[in-house]
């Protein structure tokens, strides 16, 4: 297998797109990002953010984007017009960063969770995107015997669900990251890099818990296509954690 890309989440620094995005788009490719993975799009149109990520020589492969659930009436119009900006900027991959599961799900909790995705894949497939899921660490609980994200991917299709483990909440969820990736090999062509330290918090890769030996050993076994990185809480700047990652993947020879 050949080795997977490596990206950002734009994510990782909103601080700074909320204030200038497509400054900040040009911030990360002069850092030498190929690859990013959006998170929002600020009001910005998508020929001219498309034109922007060109003009960056970024490849935009996947995006976040939210199902507005709060909003029961309306979410799936709401999707339908996601998934038209989403085509327009030439997206392949359309996933689903959360859902509200409650603190102590039920099985009908999940099942209700697992019909709203298989509604959602059905508008998002029909258009030639594929449709994934992003997990935190509650999809690691335990419901009914079984974990609510195995009860999922055993529910939905592979054609209609890949996932996008998030390796530091998987280990943050109690699992070993190495394992779940090779366990749904072939299902899962982009994860997050993502570190934890001790206490919960997280930080830049390879100073926290997860082990990166085995968990990028068993991303080029199994078939990963990117590694995208995405970094929430900084004890430096957003843009100075993503020069750190940045060079921690080089270090590795993956960039």
């Amino acid at each position: 297998m050949s080795k997977p890309q490596v990206g950002i989440q734009l994510y990782s620094v909103r601080d700074l797109s909320e204030k200038d995005f497509l400054g900040t788009i040009r911030r990360i490719a002069d850092i030498g990002y190929k690859n990013v993975e959006l998170a929002g799009y600020y009001g910005v149109s998508a020929k001219d953010l498309r034109a922007a990520l060109s003009d960056a020589g970024l490849n935009a492969p996947s995006a976040h984007v939210g199902l507005t659930m709060d909003q029961p009436d309306k979410w799936k119009d709401n999707l339908q017009t996601q998934v038209e900006y989403a085509l327009e900027l030439g997206i392949k991959r359309f996933i689903i960063p959360w859902f509200p599961l409650p603190e102590s799900p039920t099985e009908d909790d999940v099942a209700k969770m697992a019909d709203v995705l298989e509604q959602a894949s059905e508008i998002v497939t029909k258009s030639g995107m594929s449709f994934g899921y992003h997990n935190h660490a509650f999809e690691f609980k335990s419901v009914g015997g079984k974990l609510v994200i195995d009860r999922l991917l055993e529910r939905i299709p592979a054609d209609k669900l890949f996932a996008e483990f998030d390796l530091g909440w998987v280990k943050v969820g109690g699992q070993d990251p190495a394992a779940y990736i090779e366990k749904y090999a072939g299902r899962v062509p982009v994860v997050h890099a993502k570190d934890f330290k001790d206490d919960g918090v997280d930080t830049e890769i390879g100073r926290g818990t997860v082990d990166w030996d085995a968990a990028l050993a068993a991303c080029e076994k199994s078939g990963v296509e990117y590694i995208i990185i995405e970094q929430e809480h900084y004890d430096v700047g957003s843009l100075e954690s993503a020069k750190l990652n940045f060079a921690w993947f080089r270090e590795r020879g993956m960039l």
